[in-house]
């Protein structure tokens, strides 16, 4: 009676999500003139900024004028302005009508991490752009108005700055801010965002879902937490049940602080018949998975797009052939395509919030490379992507590899590939090569150890994990080198905490060593200078490769023992 109610109350929600939905439709068809309005509208919004007068963007017209005043940067050129921002000098980088409320952390220690300023209009258009895909996916899959949903997000307030502004993840601050009616959907509490241990907080998160039957949604960026937290129903299956029956909460039964008290207080209804009924499904099966603890279950929502996409086979194993959908591509720094169909990682491009530029992925490197606005991609071919946002970003290279999939109008579908060539990432880990390169140096250093040529790559398991590549000599044995990679891993640990916190919570395996006969890496050099054309001066060893086939393909063309004929006849 209820989910009836709340249907029928929810009227309006529905009605203002989908104009906002048919007016972005609508902007679709012209996105030439849309980006443009949109770069005008970001340029006068942070206008009087300090750094809109260092860089004379109060005097930019036109987008050629806006490329000229700015080249392509990444983080470091907004660094120093951020740093300013954060100790309460607003102005140094945005204008007086748009206030920060908060700053998103994206990977790296956490005195270096990047702090991406979150204001009022970017969070307006990130909920906008959120609203859009949820109304398609709710329409299509129309039993979710009548279902619970979980969804798991971050904490938004992890800790200050010295302004006192909040800085954490944009998800725990869209999910405060969601309306009542909203909020009635989700079946964990929000206090859960503040458990700060993984282990912890995903226990918790299974102790309230398990105890809804009517879960209709899973909603979590990454499609390994899907998998490391149907593994941990099975693991905890009994401690669940007991606690789902005795109205308990057993992983803070000691446990202090506000979110822990909320969260056994939260827990205290007793729910037995909820608790025999998943007692009969390990009874039957064995085995407690979400396919068969949620039987209305209509749709996964989760990333499917570059290494994401490894991880559907797992996902049908433990969710049964659930539909999934596409988040779409989207990072601190913004959300930048809206998918609207199942089944793909491709998802229209946002046009309406940031403005976009695209380098072709094969001139990255070049001194003078073709920059494309968004209508003048084209299908098949593959880019990096460039934002100019409401949060003081311009021309920002976010290291995005994209692939152009078609046009909605004169808009394009975008498929996320990979990172760019010097960042890996299978589980959200964003490991750079500059990290791997630092961890390495001073590991060695540490240990007074000497390894020659290296790549860390990442190889697909349960879970996946990266593998040190070196080369030994014939008469070393493997395991002197333990010491030195696990010093490595942990100092990737120190130097990554999202690295770290996937490791923490198993998504992620240690770093092991693959050692490799003398030679492999300079018939690997030789095949990389005859591909390119380049030679011996210009090649650069890559310390890091981004692609889950790259180990297999260096074992098998460049190691085995008839890899030299093999690499003189490619």
């Amino acid at each position: 009676m209820f989910r009836h109610l709340r249907y029928a109350c929810g009227g309006p929600v529905r009605n203002r999500m989908l104009r906002q939905a048919r007016a972005f439709a609508s902007a679709t068809a012209d996105c030439r003139s849309v980006q443009r309005a949109v770069l005008n509208d970001l340029l006068r919004l942070n206008g009087g900024s300090r750094f809109s007068r260092d860089f004379g963007l109060d005097r930019v017209a036109t987008v050629d004028e806006f490329r000229r005043a700015l080249p392509v940067a990444d983080y470091e050129r907004a660094r120093p302005y951020i740093e300013d921002v954060k100790q309460g000098d607003a102005s140094a980088l945005l204008g007086p009508d748009n206030p920060l409320l908060m700053f998103s952390l994206t990977s790296g220690t956490t005195s270096d991490s990047k702090f991406i300023p979150i204001t009022g209009r970017f969070l307006k258009d990130y909920r906008r752009g959120w609203q859009v895909w949820g109304i398609r996916a709710y329409t299509e899959h129309r039993r979710l108005q009548l279902l619970q949903m979980v969804q798991l997000a971050s904490d938004y307030d992890k800790f200050r700055t010295p302004a006192g502004t909040p800085c954490g993840n944009i998800s725990g601050l869209v999910q405060q801010m969601q309306c009542f009616t909203v909020r009635t959907y989700y079946s964990i509490p929000p206090q859960i965002v503040k458990v700060s241990d993984p282990e912890s907080k995903y226990y918790a998160a299974l102790r309230f879902a398990l105890a809804d039957r009517c879960i209709g949604l899973l909603m979590t960026a990454n499609p390994s937490t899907l998998v490391h937290l149907a593994q941990l129903a099975d693991q905890h299956r009994e401690s669940l049940i007991r606690d789902i029956h005795d109205g308990s909460l057993s992983r803070f039964e000691d446990a202090a602080g506000p979110a822990a008290l909320q969260l056994t207080r939260k827990a205290r209804r007793r729910q037995r018949r909820r608790a025999r009924e998943l007692d009969a499904i390990v009874e039957r099966t064995g085995q407690l998975l979400p396919r068969d603890a949620w039987p209305f279950l209509q749709m996964l929502a989760v990333w499917l797009g570059g290494s994401a996409g490894a991880y559907r086979h797992r996902i049908r194993e433990f969710y049964g052939d659930v539909p999934c959908r596409d988040h779409g591509l989207s990072a601190s720094e913004g959300r930048m395509t809206i998918p609207q169909e199942d089944e793909t990682a491709s998802g229209i491009l946002d046009v309406t919030t940031h403005f976009f530029e695209f380098i072709p992925e094969d001139e990255i490197d070049s001194e003078d490379p073709t920059v494309l606005e968004a209508h003048e991609l084209e299908v098949g071919r593959d880019y990096f992507i460039l934002l100019t946002t409401a949060s003081g970003l311009y021309r920002y290279d976010i290291h995005d590899v994209v692939r152009c999939t078609g046009f909605a109008g004169t808009t394009p579908l975008l498929e996320f590939l990979h990172k760019g060539a010097h960042i890996a990432s299978v589980t959200g880990e964003k490991l750079t090569e500059s990290q791997v390169a630092q961890a390495v140096a001073e590991s060695a250093q540490m240990l007074d150890a000497s390894l020659g040529l290296f790549t860390l790559a990442p190889v697909w398991g349960d879970p996946p994990h990266y593998r040190l590549m070196t080369e030994l000599e014939a008469d070393t044995k493997p395991d002197r080198f333990d010491r030195i990679v696990e010093t490595i891993d942990r100092r990737l640990r120190e130097l990554n905490c999202e690295y770290c916190e996937k490791q923490e919570t198993g998504r992620l395996g240690p770093l092991q060593l693959t050692p490799l006969p003398e030679g492999t890496w300079q018939r690997f050099a030789r095949h990389r200078q005859a591909g390119l054309g380049g030679s011996v001066e210009q090649y650069k060893h890559p310390a890091l490769s981004p692609k889950l086939t790259f180990h297999d393909e260096v074992l098998d063309r460049f190691a085995a023992p008839s890899a030299a004929l093999e690499t003189a006849s490619s």
